[in-house]
């Protein structure tokens, strides 16, 4: 299995020491030819204006969502935003899945939080009776589901933070920057 991080702005050294730790091999994505032979792709967090204008920029809007109709692919926090098909605003996103998001849903960067939740899809993994730690930076809220996409997990208020629809997933938060290796083990059953 070969797992592919969008590595042209965020936090995407992260997801490769995580995936690496699992034993999986991963490639820098920059161009349009570095999707070939990938079995996944992780849309790391950052900046999802500047991620977007990136993809747009090397010509990898368009290979992107074809990969995504066929592929699983993961946006974390500015990587869901990209991922979705309404960030409530103009610019550039992938359209894939049927989520709208509100970016920087609970303000500047001084307002990241930490929170425990109960994630019943990671039940497969290792620890999985175990909270999984959430890390918020700066972080999005999936505001709403449609289609066939579903709620994954939420905050003890409702506000939704994971979302999947088929091979599609997207979380609010970054659980790259966790030791906790179950979301990045999910996807990988996504993946395969």
């Amino acid at each position: 299995m070969k797992i592919g991080v969008l590595a042209i702005q965020g936090d995407f050294a992260e997801h490769i020491l995580m995936l690496k730790r699992l034993g999986v091999e991963t490639a820098e994505v920059r161009l349009p030819r570095h999707l070939d032979g990938l079995d996944g792709l992780i849309l790391p967090g950052g900046e999802s204006t500047t991620i977007g204008k990136l993809a747009v920029d090397f010509g990898l809007l368009d290979p992107l969502r074809e990969f995504g109709k066929i592929h699983a692919v993961w946006g974390t926090c500015a990587g869901a935003i990209f991922l979705s098909k309404d960030a409530r605003r103009s610019q550039p996103l992938l359209g894939l899945m049927d989520i709208t998001v509100e970016r920087n849903a609970f303000g500047r960067q001084v307002d990241s939080f930490e929170a425990d939740l109960d994630i019943a899809a990671l039940g497969q993994a290792a620890q999985a009776s175990a909270p999984y730690h959430a890390v918020f930076i700066r972080a999005p809220i999936i505001e709403s589901v449609s289609g066939d996409a579903r709620v994954l997990a939420s905050l003890p208020d409702g506000r939704i933070v994971a979302a999947l629809q088929g091979k599609l997933l997207a979380t609010s938060f970054h659980p790259e920057l966790t030791q906790d290796t179950r979301f990045h083990e999910y996807f990988l059953t996504l993946a395969r």
